[in-house]
């Protein structure tokens, strides 16, 4: 791995049903409905993992963390971002920045926002101005616009540190 910058994208979606709880960009969303997954459902945050490991050709977050793996299983998906990002450390990678999209017909998720952007750049090590989240809705067509699931895309920028 010798590039000096990397590119990667990420893509992650989960069923919705109700009574569970909805955790989106590492913020608690009040919502009467909530993933459907072994973890916590986080979408947005498995995206942003997918787009790391795949900048640098490391598979993906079910090879890194497995549904099959009582490990796992209800697990903070902040975690995953945490380990994930230990990973493009020890290749010699750091973030320059990240891009995500939710799709979700309801609930509104414009209040979580800037909540998401700091958790998810502080985890990263990036200031905020390096993280956008934005939030869409699929105009009531398909899965997502029936209010059956959450999907989500991600972008990330990785530059190769310097070496002294």
């Amino acid at each position: 791995m010798n590039e000096m910058i990397r590119i990667g994208n990420g893509y992650d979606v989960h069923a919705l049903a109700e009574g569970l709880p909805l955790w989106l960009g590492g913020v608690r969303i009040e919502s009467p409905v909530g993933c459907v997954a072994h973890s916590d459902g986080d979408v947005p945050i498995h995206a942003l993992c997918d787009a790391l490991l795949g900048a640098l050709a490391l598979g993906d977050i079910g090879k890194h963390f497995p549904d099959t793996s009582m490990e796992f299983k209800g697990i903070d998906s902040k975690v995953l971002l945490r380990r994930t990002m230990d990973l493009v450390s020890e290749a010699g990678y750091r973030a320059g920045n990240a891009d995500i999209t939710i799709a979700m017909q309801r609930p509104k998720l414009a209040p979580y926002i800037l909540q998401m952007r700091e958790t998810i750049a502080g985890i990263m090590g990036v200031t905020i101005d390096a993280v956008s989240v934005k939030a869409t809705t699929t105009e009531k067509l398909g899965f997502v616009g029936r209010g059956e699931g959450c999907e989500a895309y991600a972008v990330v920028l990785l530059y190769r540190c310097q070496t002294a």
